[in-house]
């Protein structure tokens, strides 16, 4: 009998068990959509839209814009802020795959809300320019249940920082008497003297007391990976080092 009666806890144990799983699966594919809902409107300064997904009592907290509370006061932040003038420059924001996540939050077992924290980068497109990634930042939002619907209640936007670069551009396999061609010592104004050696598959510039490696694109142009900046070496011995496609400066070969 006692034996019979091990069984069934167990049994039960485990069906419970399945079923807190499967709410909190449930829960979290929720919470999910409603974020994705929610950021749509935030990309497109649909405000009468975002409104939908705050509880009006709403705390808003910005490491850097510091602290908004209420909804009409976050609302009027949309409207008078990031989203005055769409035509003229927009924000778009978008999450860093793979650092997303939901947490339940229960009390009794019953789970009254949750939290979705994670990653993104913001996306900077101002009239007549490309768009391009500008920021970084952490995020976590609280949501709750409250009369039968979900809304988010605590915003909290913090450790942002400039986003990291990452280079499209690949780099090709020139040959070592190639890269020697680039080899010297090149002078220009804002960079005084800057001393470039080609080393195995790449050349190496001191420059500010530092070192760093630009690649080959092709010949006679070659890119950093940390940062959006190309170096052009002429016919005529000079070097144009172009960031974000706009010549910074130009240094002669001496």
């Amino acid at each position: 009998m006692q034996k019979h009666f091990l069984f069934v806890s167990m049994v039960l144990l485990t069906a419970t068990g399945l079923s807190a799983q499967d709410n909190d699966r449930q829960l979290t594919a929720l919470i999910l959509e409603k974020d994705s809902l929610f950021w749509h409107t935030y990309n497109t300064c649909d405000i009468k839209g975002s409104e939908a997904f705050f509880s009006d009592s709403v705390e808003f907290y910005h490491d850097k814009g510091g602290i908004t509370l209420g909804l009409d006061a976050l609302t009027a932040s949309l409207k008078n802020g990031l989203c005055k003038q769409p035509e003229e420059f927009q924000l778009r924001r978008e999450a860093v795959p793979g650092t997303v996540r939901v947490f339940p939050m229960k009390k009794s077992d019953v789970i009254y809300g949750a939290i979705i924290s994670g990653e993104h980068y913001f996306y900077i497109k101002k009239k007549g320019e490309p768009e391009r990634r500008d920021g970084w930042a952490k995020f976590t939002h609280l949501w709750l249940k409250q009369n039968g619907g979900w809304k988010m209640t605590r915003v909290l936007s913090y450790d942002h920082a400039p986003a990291p670069f990452l280079s499209t551009r690949k780099a090709v396999v020139l040959p070592a008497d190639v890269l020697r061609r680039y080899a010297g010592k090149y002078k220009g104004p804002q960079t005084g003297t800057a001393e470039i050696r080609a080393v195995e598959g790449a050349l190496l510039v001191a420059a500010y007391g530092k070192e760093f490696s630009i690649y080959p694109e092709k010949e006679g142009v070659f890119f950093m990976k940390e940062r959006d900046i190309v170096f052009e070496f002429t016919n005529d011995n000079k070097l144009l080092v172009k960031e974000r496609g706009e010549v910074a400066e130009e240094l002669v070969k001496e």
